[in-house]
């Protein structure tokens, strides 16, 4: 099963593609960010967004998508592109026929740490440890949506 993660942003996006056996061994087979320029128009940067995530199922072929859950936001603007930002992922993860999962950080946490308050050095390093990196992937948003794949591999295993 290959399983897209999705960390949600509008200035960082943050992807990351995993392979998981029969077994439930994870692999880590892509990760990285779409990032938009701040000046630009919301509109124009969903549609950034939206492209560039088409042309990484369309390579990477992910059957089953894994969304960070927007859970808390003290600006009530950011909270706004970031729901758009996860509209648009929503739109093209079943565009392309994906099962779609969502995830509190909550639930991520616990999933990856065993531990709901984790903070984001430990999710990142067990991140690293799960998949047998030699380093934490990098950037943070990168580390934070292959930690929603690994959720997502774990609750429907």
């Amino acid at each position: 099963m290959r399983i897209l993660g999705i960390d949600p942003g509008t200035g960082i996006l943050g992807f990351g593609v995993i392979d998981v056996d029969s077994r439930g061994k994870a692999t880590l087979v892509d990760g990285g960010v779409i990032r938009t320029p701040a000046h630009q128009a919301d509109s124009d940067r969903l549609i950034t967004i939206y492209d560039e995530l088409h042309e990484i199922i369309t390579e990477l072929k992910p059957t089953v998508m894994s969304v960070e859950k927007l859970f808390f936001a003290q600006n009530v603007t950011t909270a706004m592109s970031v729901s758009q930002a996860r509209g648009v992922v929503l739109l093209c993860g079943k565009q392309h026929g994906m099962e779609l999962h969502e995830f509190t950080p909550l639930q991520i946490k616990m999933a990856i740490t065993g531990y709901g308050k984790a903070d984001k050095k430990q999710v990142q390093e067990m991140v690293r440890v799960i998949l047998g990196l030699q380093e934490v992937p990098k950037p943070d948003d990168a580390a934070d949506a292959i930690a929603a794949a690994l959720t997502c591999a774990q609750t429907i295993r």
